[in-house]
């Protein structure tokens, strides 16, 4: 465990870091049924390209072979759902969220599509995964990373649960690199997009600390430097929408 004094930033806002997994899960349990909607106004549906991106380079096979994918805080099941319909008969798909909120919108919209026997739900948290060493052919995380606590032994466990051979994928937000673009979009995060959340989904300061945490999250190429510190190799990044979001990977070797 952590030292009782240890810190982290919620946004901009400093807490103990033992406080920060219930503050970020008081976040998702608010916004649970209205997350997919509020991502499609708030990146004006651009969140579909950037999550077939991450689906294409998972890459599961179309044939009957086994393929299992693990995603974690992906409790809704929109990226799950993704990978599932991509792949063939043999493709596998685990969800672990810590939000029991989000997984029960994702099982209910598993049934919904048919996908309850493909795709699964767990309640587990990032840092301490409930699987045994190397049982995942893939290890995904859409907009998660950032609220890990402590994102250093979320990566170690990933590592963990990975076969040899296996990729880890990591889409994430980032900081826009377009000159001239930047001041639009800070204007657009932290003006409208709280807003927005106010509206539909009826809270601001959920959607405040979500632009926030942005801000706080490492930049690309330091973020990159902490996967090859979990042991992963071919550690790339590739930015996207002018590097709003970047798309990360690396290799279990």
């Amino acid at each position: 465990m952590a030292p009782r004094n240890e810190q982290t930033h919620f946004g901009y806002e400093d807490v103990p870091l033992e406080d920060k997994q219930r503050r970020v899960d008081d976040v998702f349990h608010s916004v649970a049924r209205r997350y997919d909607l509020m991502n499609d106004l708030m990146s004006g549906g651009l969140h579909r390209a950037w999550k077939d991106a991450l689906v294409t380079a998972v890459n599961p096979p179309k044939n009957d072979r086994a393929f299992a994918v693990l995603d974690l805080a992906g409790g809704t099941g929109d990226i799950a759902f993704r990978v599932a319909e991509a792949g063939g008969p043999g493709a596998r798909v685990t969800v672990c969220d810590i939000n029991p909120g989000m997984l029960e919108v994702g099982r209910e919209r598993a049934a919904e599509r048919g996908l309850d026997g493909v795709v699964s739900f767990d309640e587990g948290n990032a840092e301490e995964l409930p699987y045994p060493d190397r049982s995942f052919d893939c290890v995904t995380i859409a907009f998660g990373i950032r609220n890990v606590p402590r994102i250093e032994r979320a990566l170690a466990e990933i590592y963990r649960v990975l076969k040899h051979g296996s990729r880890f994928l990591c889409l994430e937000f980032s900081s826009v690199d377009i000159p001239g673009l930047e001041a639009l979009y800070e204007l657009y995060s932290f003006q409208v997009i709280p807003r927005i959340g106010e509206m539909v989904a009826g809270d601001r300061e959920a959607y405040q600390y979500l632009v926030e945490s942005i801000r706080k999250f490492p930049k690309p190429k330091a973020f990159a430097h902490m996967i090859e510190a979990a042991g992963f190799r071919r550690v790339s990044h590739t930015a996207m929408t002018g590097g709003v979001v970047v798309l990360h990977s690396g290799w279990r070797l």
